[in-house]
């Protein structure tokens, strides 16, 4: 075990698994200074001088409405009686009471809000790495020569890795601490997110999203678990949804960031003669900055008080909380507030003692390996006692609520831009342009060639020249002594045609563009090499549109949760809002148009909002400190193979029906909100 100050006495008797931080102190070995210690006559500042706080008056007095002090005065003599009356509540429920009165005591301010501007920014960086390969695809498919497989893998690689990370880190936050795993997390993510923006091949750029993936997905786990170790009971609901809202920040700023930095391929410059650093590297590396400011933030913030205490580190978490009282009532202009604690009663981990016995001996890669294999049991052991008798029914509730959350939510997100984009695909078709037998010759071809089908024509002595051919078919045609010079095309196709004669020079009309053609005295000269001419891409201004209106609608649905998950209840939020998602996709059976299927996607994903808030800050209070970060893990990773199960799926039906993704999501979101309807209501539940 670590060192300890020498004012530390350690008690065990009796079977108390528990020591006692400090000296003096109550039955219950948690105790305040009857009064303030003397201070010196001018030791207040200046902030506070001339004013005497006996003089005072509560402003709600005169009303009968009680001062906010005397409520939590209230709450904690209640308690104190409760103990004392010799109630059956364990230990490990006295130190969650006592912990909860100490941060009442350290209030809620400037240390808060300072961990609330690091920890969003770490959830940030997680909703910018949903939409990255997502937003750069469009360019680096052509940089990096993909086919339709690769760019699939791509994106199933992006919640793979993410379902690792939160799985592998929220198991590690309960064992070494939420900070120390955060900053490892969160350095991962950094590195090979910018190692990513160089990966000049397919297998490099997978291997560095991979990685940086497996990183940023500890961030949800570990972030939620750490922040609502800071937040008294009373403040809980609201500021984790408030938290919840740097997510839709995320998407927000990777929608546009892409929008600004990705308008159109080309534009970039040369690293050599194998890099071509163009614009979606770029923007891999913008999109990496919520992780890289939210890392440098952490090295500013202390580990989590409740976790230290957890694990017998009492001279820290004493310190940590001292540190969070003083900051906190300084900023509020009352520096001679004096931290009360003098000792507090935490548990000894004798876990922890068996790593250090088993590794004090061996070769430094023995101990290493002995700690490793140690840790990892430990963690295994920790996962699998979220399905123990008094966690089985709250952990198989959770999960089928996160899976059909995220089965739905996720789907759809997919589902929406997909079909979007095949509508705009049917109206373009309905546009095109067919003409029959037609026969040109010494005609010079200098304007765009779009949405056209050319069937049983003869060109004779024709000239193409520097034009884009976009979705143009020629059928049964021939062509003689024809030229195509400069010609850069798009979904083109020659079928059945016979060319004699015919000089090809700087294009990319390549042998798969020519189906089932005789060609004689036929020439290509100079083709365009790379992929990234094969195709142009105009309607990629619209994912990030859409991307960006849905992160944007969120809004209301984050503001709604925040003011109202502590008057309502996390219970009503989650249950109402996954029913009126529900009915919001049922009324997809009648979105005809684009602008209707936007309307409807900003709606969907505004409920979702408040769903997801409730649903976060209620597997925070189902669960002990020493499973919360495992347990939120465990479901976050859920919620990832529920993604990936929906998207594919939803992704599959597009062009073919809308009714089977529609009922999906709708029974899926039904059937979550009615057992959300069963859990408990955590509302006045102190964190275990």
């Amino acid at each position: 075990m670590a060192d300890h100050y020498q004012n530390n006495v350690y008690h065990q008797g009796g079977g108390d698994s528990y020591g006692t931080y400090g000296e003096g102190g109550g039955p219950d070995g948690y105790g305040y200074q009857a009064d303030y210690p003397p201070q010196e006559e001018d030791a207040a500042s200046d902030v506070t001088e001339g004013h005497d706080d006996e003089d005072q008056m509560y402003e709600g007095e005169y009303q009968g409405i009680p001062h906010p002090d005397e409520v939590k005065a209230a709450q904690r003599a209640a308690r104190e009686k409760s103990r004392e009356g010799g109630s059956a509540a364990s230990e490990l429920e006295e130190l969650s009471e006592q912990y909860e009165d100490i941060m009442q005591d350290c209030g809620h301010g400037k240390f808060q809000w300072m961990l609330f501007m690091v920890l969003g920014l770490a959830l940030m960086a997680d909703g910018v790495e949903c939409y990255v390969v997502a937003f750069a695809l469009p360019s680096a498919e052509k940089d990096l020569c993909l086919s339709n497989a690769e760019k699939g893998m791509l994106g199933l690689v992006v919640f793979l890795s993410m379902m690792v990370g939160a799985f592998l880190w929220g198991g590690l936050a309960d064992k070494t601490g939420r900070r120390r795993c955060l900053i490892l997390a969160l350095g991962i993510n950094c590195i090979f997110a910018f190692l990513s923006s160089f990966a000049g091949s397919y297998g490099f750029f997978l291997f560095f999203r991979l990685l940086s993936g497996i990183g940023i997905g500890g961030t949800v786990p570990i972030v939620y678990s750490y922040f609502s170790e800071f937040l008294q009971m009373d403040k809980r609901g609201e500021h984790l949804s408030w938290l919840c809202m740097f997510w839709m920040f995320g998407g927000i700023y990777a929608s546009f960031t892409a929008w600004g930095v990705i308008p159109r391929y080309g534009w970039g410059f040369s690293m050599g003669t194998e890099l071509q650093f163009h614009s979606w590297r770029v923007f891999v590396i913008i999109a990496a900055l919520p992780a890289v400011t939210s890392l440098v933030g952490l090295t500013f913030m202390p580990e989590s008080p409740r976790f230290l205490l957890e694990h017998a580190k009492h001279d820290e978490a004493w310190m940590i909380l001292k540190q969070v009282h003083d900051t906190n009532w300084r900023a509020k202009g009352k520096p001679e507030k004096v931290f009360t604690v003098t000792h507090i009663k935490a548990p000894k981990m004798a876990e922890d003692e068996l790593i250090e016995i088993q590794s004090g001996t061996g070769t430094p890669v023995q101990r290493w390996a002995v700690r490793s294999l140690t840790l990892c049991k430990l963690v295994l052991r920790n996962m699998a006692s979220l399905l123990s008798a008094e966690l089985r029914f709250a952990t198989l509730f959770m999960a089928t609520i996160w899976f059909c959350m995220a089965f739905s939510y996720y789907g759809l997100s997919v589902w929406f831009p997909d079909m979007i984009k095949h509508l705009q695909y049917e109206e373009y078709e309905t546009k095109v342009k067919t003409f029959h037998r037609e026969r040109v010759v010494d005609v010079r071809f200098d304007f765009p060639l779009k949405n056209q089908i050319h069937k049983e024509g003869e060109y004779k002595r024709d000239t193409f020249i520097g034009i884009e051919m976009k979705s143009v078919r020629f059928e049964d045609s021939l062509f003689d002594n024809c030229t195509f010079e400069d010609i850069r095309s798009t979904n083109t196709v020659f079928e059945n045609c016979t060319i004699l004669s015919t000089v090809f020079y700087n294009t990319d009309l390549w042998e798969e563009k020519f189906i089932d053609c005789r060609m004689e005295n036929t020439t290509f000269e100079h083709n365009k090499h790379g992929c990234h001419l094969d195709s142009v891409e105009e309607n990629d201004v619209l994912i990030y549109l859409v991307s960006f209106l849905g992160s944007l609608a969120v809004l209301p649905g984050n503001i709604i949760s925040a003011l109202f998950v502590e008057k309502i209840g996390r219970v009503k939020i989650i249950g109402g809002s996954m029913l009126i998602s529900a009915g919001c996709s049922f009324f997809l059976f009648l979105s005809f148009s684009q602008s209707a299927i936007i309307a409807l996607q900003c709606m969907f994903c505004a409920v979702s909002a408040a769903a997801w808030n409730g649903i976060e800050v209620v597997t925070v209070e189902l669960y002990p400190t020493s499973k919360r970060a495992t347990a939120f893990g465990v479901l976050n990773a859920l919620c990832k193979l529920a993604a990936i199960l929906g998207s594919s799926i939803f992704a599959s039906f597009v062009g073919i029906t809308k009714a089977i993704p529609i009922l999906l999501s709708f029974a899926a979101l039904v059937c979550g909100g009615l057992v959300a309807l069963k859990l408990p209501d955590t509302r006045q539940k102190i964190l275990q």
